[in-house]
């Protein structure tokens, strides 16, 4: 059992909304986390349970005289007739904390929010275990910024690093790496292509596992719909139809460049990351992390493992990612940047356990755009933290910020 960052945030907002709903991937360990942080006496219903769906979706008012509040609802997506009966429920009697729900399909779940439970409710998103999570720290992990606060967790060197990039961040394979083939197989088979069926009628199943295939081996990339339309064999308003739903359900993010208005030639296209590296590597057909580390995704994945890691310290803690990327014409580049107080953090992902200063070299371009320039960072597999400039630092891979 690991401690998740987000029930600290969960027992705090639900003392301010009488609803919370906690969205992420199918298996990431929604259910279980509320479970763990619902008070005494809370019920819990799934509407996995076709009866129990087939209820809340045709008389939902009944289905609330059922299972009364305090009450977790799993899985809400599959009944957004229940939207406008809660607001009824925390309308007449607006205690905090009635309702905990849960969805893996934010596609449907945010027009419902949005037309009924606006001003009710509490958003929150969680991924798969974290570094610090796994490595039983993540209570005492605050959202990651380059700072002299940096502590590292502890190294694992390149092989355990690409180890844990191959199993991926899913709580049951953490615990039971012997299944992962099995469980990723299932996963595609069962939850990513019924919950795209769920909003999209896909009539070649081939080519949507195809473009899952696609989609993964381009982590890391520049997004262009075109040519992953062209390997599909479908056209570019279906890709963007499928990434979307993919998007909405926890699976792939897309990092937007910064721009303003001074900055005219820089590269407007997103990139597109898997937020489990796992589940790509096991799309990619990546057969053993020794393959992985020595393959020609490599260098993206290990990127696109950073990037998620990045993500969940400020989710998982309920605090939005402001990141970006950068990138110019003249092919001027910084992997990641989190602007926080007006102030922009750059941070270079390298592949290397000793970075030079030349790692850095693309951070004076940011200059340009009227900015402040905070602490930068280079995150690789260095054992320690090295500076390497007055306001850069060396760090490795998994260093968080220290609470104290």
């Amino acid at each position: 059992m690991y401690a998740r960052t987000l029930a600290a945030t969960i027992k705090q907002v639900s003392e301010s909304f009488p609803v919370l709903l906690v969205t992420g991937p199918r298996q990431v360990g929604k259910t279980t986390l509320l479970e763990m942080c619902a008070p005494r006496g809370m019920q819990y219903v799934s509407l996995d349970d076709l009866d129990v769906r087939s209820l809340a979706q045709s008389d939902p008012a009944l289905f609330l005289q059922t299972y009364k509040p305090p009450l977790i609802i799993d899985e809400i997506q599959y009944a957004p007739q229940l939207f406008s009966a809660i607001k009824i429920v925390v309308d007449r009697s607006p205690q905090n904390g009635q309702f905990w729900l849960t969805g893996s399909q934010k596609f449907h779940l945010m027009q419902g929010i949005t037309e009924s439970l606006a001003g009710r409710v509490a958003v929150l998103d969680l991924l798969g275990l974290s570094a610090a999570e796994i490595a039983h720290q993540g209570a005492s992990s605050i959202p990651f910024l380059p700072s002299n606060e940096i502590k590292p967790l502890v190294g694992v060197g390149l092989m355990e690093t690409y180890r844990r990039i191959w199993l991926g961040s899913f709580p049951r394979v953490v615990d039971h790496p012997e299944i992962r083939d099995i469980f990723y197989r299932s996963y595609v088979q069962t939850y990513i292509q019924r919950d795209v069926q769920d909003v999209l009628s896909i009539s070649d199943e081939i080519a949507f596992h195809t473009f899952l295939g696609a989609i993964a081996a381009r982590t890391g990339q520049l997004l262009n719909y075109a040519d992953v339309a062209r390997d599909v064999a479908v056209d570019n308003k279906t890709v963007k139809a499928w990434l979307s739903v993919l998007e909405a359900s926890g699976l792939v993010y897309l990092l937007r460049p910064y721009h303003t208005n001074v900055t005219k030639r820089i590269i407007k296209t997103p990139k597109l990351y898997f937020l489990d590296t796992g589940l790509c590597a096991y799309l990619t057909k990546w057969t053993s992390p020794e393959a992985l580390e020595a393959g020609a995704m490599s260098g993206a994945i290990l990127e696109t493992f950073v990037v998620a890691e990045i993500l969940k310290s400020y989710w998982h803690h309920g605090k939005e990612a402001n990141l970006y990327f950068y990138r110019d014409t003249d092919q001027k580049e910084v992997d990641v940047l989190i602007e926080a107080n007006n102030t922009l953090y750059p941070i270079e992902i390298k592949k290397t356990a000793t970075p030079s200063q030349n790692s850095t070299k693309s951070f004076s371009v940011l200059q340009k755009l009227g900015k402040p320039i905070g602490h930068g960072a280079v995150l690789c597999l260095t054992e320690k933290i090295v500076p390497l400039s007055l306001h850069v630092m060396a760090m490795p891979i998994g260093a968080e910020r220290a609470t104290q």
